[in-house]
């Protein structure tokens, strides 16, 4: 599913109107220096966990071992949450991606000079334990040929589209065509795949043009939500079509 959705197809320039921009998480984020709301404190909670899996690839990257680096991972994301150096933003213009990494690198540059640290993460439980396995079992850190900078933005593209994909799946599940995402989710564009447009509109009863235009629906609303992700973190629309591009670069190399 990974090619397919990779590159989603333009989306129309009026879906990324500047007025789409005014409630997203990044600015309810930015506000959270001066309101403790819950509607923050849900907003920071979703990004942080979005963003774990990059930062645990980069880490990994740095050198540190497994469960140290989750250890780093956990208590960085917690003192985050708890809003700790949000005091310290000034200015929305940064990419959420871009701020993140560069308060990481300042955590690991802190972390380097404590050789008697106390124990991390505070008991704090922000991600799942199963979620480093999973995270290791694919593979993602770290990466021959990559620098750690790199391997973040990889592993943040994943993230972005994998959110993507979770949403287009539940949207899909909403409205019953569950079996129909099942059947177009892997088929690649120009039918390069082991079945046919025809040959899957026979398994579900459904005409090759049917299946076709399906296929050309699911590629556009995977365009959209993408977009909608990576609008979260970012002020404006023109940043969110700067940040689409660098994903399809990312995969491009």
């Amino acid at each position: 599913m990974a090619d397919i959705m990779a590159k989603p197809e333009p989306a129309p320039s009026t879906h990324v109107a500047g007025s789409a921009f005014a409630t997203t998480l990044w600015s309810v984020v930015w506000h959270a220096q001066q309101n403790n709301s819950p509607s923050c404190d849900e907003a920071l909670n979703r990004l942080c966990r979005a963003y774990w899996a990059p930062l645990y690839a980069f880490i990994r990257r740095e050198g540190y071992g497994r469960e140290e680096a989750q250890d780093l991972t956990q208590e960085f994301l917690t003192r985050f949450v708890q809003k700790q150096w949000l005091s310290r933003l000034q200015d929305q213009r940064f990419k959420f991606r871009t701020f993140l990494l560069t308060f990481l690198k300042t955590f690991l540059s802190d972390q380097r000079d404590r050789a008697n640290a106390q124990k991390r993460g505070g008991g704090a439980t922000l991600i799942p334990i199963d979620a480093y396995d999973a995270e290791e079992r694919e593979g993602f850190c770290p990466v021959d040929g990559l620098t750690a900078d790199q391997i973040y933005d990889r592993r943040w593209a994943r993230a972005v589209m994998d959110e993507a994909v979770r949403r287009l799946s539940e949207e899909y599940a909403a409205r019953g065509k569950t079996a129909l995402y099942e059947q177009l989710k892997d088929l690649q564009p120009g039918e390069h795949g082991p079945q046919s447009y025809a040959e899957v509109g026979a398994t579900l009863g459904l005409t090759e043009q049917a299946i076709k235009n399906a296929v050309h629906s699911l590629r556009r609303r995977y365009g959209e939500l993408l977009r909608d992700e990576i609008g979260q973190t970012v002020e404006n629309a023109a940043d969110a079509e700067a940040e689409v591009q660098h994903l399809l670069q990312i995969f491009a190399r």
